[in-house]
């Protein structure tokens, strides 16, 4: 048996051990990854490549940021940043049509730019808008489209874990895929907008009118974004600058965002070790992962199937765009059925070298199928963000909060189509850091 068949078996046999007998993706690639070495080896050598693979992955100070960026978010989150950033986006677009639902994408965006996760900015966003928007009459499929489709952006914007991850597993510099992801980002967010400017006029009885403020209650609701601006500028201001790293800058936010919730008395010992405790569980369910990736990683290449799909795919008389989007279509049905992290670890050893071999920038590759993946965050069957808003929710139905997702849809794909004519959007912003 070549090399090659192996590496298809093993790809079958780690897809049949997650969807079948629901193994975690982490542990599937670490078995299926071991077995395959040890196949194409023996048992010793495949103890002593992974041992030693392992240890450069985990030795690496790269790995700091993770952690790091994740408890900056968690302690935003126990700090009641989300509260005040939705108040202040609900005093200015409010009083407009479906000015609830344009203001909690906007309160998503925000806090996805210190959180970097899309569960926790679905969970975050789900306990402050839904209350509001059924106050005012909001229809539940735009309240819960729009809750589940705004927390994506925490994927997207950065500080982004899933960027992270593809930065180290990469070799990429984390700080560009940063500043390459926020035009996209931001493109994202106005779309999702849109859509709600478009639902509304279809429906205008789903958005009703809010309350009016005046313009000094604008300009002091403000004060409730200055946090997170002030905390986003140094973190990324800091990056730009070259003043300090991706896990400085994790660490800088860390201790920043520690210091300003306790400077307003917001965050209790009882908050404090939640947020250690959840920083805890999910850090190690990355690093899990990555181990995963690792081990299966170096099974790929041994049996050098990323490089012969590859060479296959430059040789095809199709254009490279073309081979790209059956790329995407493979990340897109992926994302629906897994998480976004898992897809991207099982697939960037095989897609990768594809993506190199075409000629892509890498940077701007891993940005685009980011958004892809993301795409998956509300898809079903798996669409975590949805099912998150659905425990939250649990009164409506989840059929509703699909449906609600589906208007959303078409934004992810507009997205990676103008980044595919306009590239420098990406690699514009990239080039510029230090």
């Amino acid at each position: 048996m070549s090399p090659e068949i192996v590496g298809i078996a093993g790809l079958f046999l780690m897809l049949a051990a997650m969807l079948l007998l629901q193994i975690p993706v982490g542990f599937a690639m670490a078995v299926t990854g071991f077995i395959g070495v040890a196949r194409l080896t023996s048992a010793d050598a495949a103890l002593t490549l992974i041992g030693n693979d392992l240890w450069m992955t985990f030795s690496s100070y790269d790995l700091t940021i993770i952690p790091l960026f994740i408890f900056m978010g968690h302690i935003c989150f126990h700090s009641n940043v989300n509260q005040r950033l939705y108040s202040c986006a609900y005093t200015w677009l409010g009083a407009t049509r479906g000015g609830l639902a344009v203001a909690t994408i906007a309160a998503c965006a925000g806090f996805a730019a210190i959180s970097g996760s899309n569960t926790a900015t679905a969970a975050t966003m789900t306990s402050v808008a839904l209350p509001s928007m059924r106050r005012y009459g909001y229809h539940p499929t735009l309240i819960t489209g729009s809750i589940a489709a705004g927390s994506t952006l925490g994927v997207v914007i950065p500080p982004s874990i899933v960027l992270v991850v593809y930065g180290i597993y990469t070799g990429q510099s984390i700080a560009k895929l940063f500043f390459g992801s926020i035009i996209p980002g931001l493109i994202m967010g106005l779309l999702l907008t849109f859509t709600v400017i478009i639902i509304c006029r279809r429906h205008p009885a789903w958005g009703p009118l809010g309350e009016k403020t005046t313009f000094r209650e604008k300009l002091i609701s403000l004060k409730g974004s200055f946090e997170m601006l002030l905390l986003f500028s140094l973190v990324m201001g800091g990056l730009f600058a070259g003043y300090f790293t991706p896990s400085e800058a994790g660490a800088i936010g860390s201790g920043f965002a520690l210091l300003l919730s306790l400077a307003r008395r917001s965050l209790t010992l009882t908050k404090f070790s939640a947020a250690i405790n959840e920083t805890l569980k999910i850090s190690s369910f990355i690093v899990i992962i990555i181990a995963g990736a690792v081990i299966f990683g170096r099974f790929l290449a041994l049996t050098r199937l990323p490089y012969a799909i590859a060479e296959w795919a430059a040789a095809l008389p199709i254009s490279p765009t073309l081979i790209l989007w059956l790329v995407l279509l493979v990340f897109i049905i992926g994302g629906a059925i897994m998480d976004a992290l898992g897809l991207l670890m099982i697939t960037i050893p095989i897609f990768y070298p594809l993506a190199l071999k075409l000629g892509f920038d890498p940077i701007w590759f891993g940005v685009i199928i980011t958004i892809v993946t993301t795409m998956g965050a509300i898809t079903p069957p798996v669409g975590v963000s949805a099912y998150v808003v659905a425990g939250m929710a649990e009164d409506i139905a989840l059929s509703t909060i699909l449906k609600g997702v589906s208007y959303f849809l078409p934004s992810y794909i507009i997205t990676i189509i103008i980044l595919e004519i306009f590239p420098q959007l990406v690699l514009w912003a990239a080039a510029s850091v230090h």
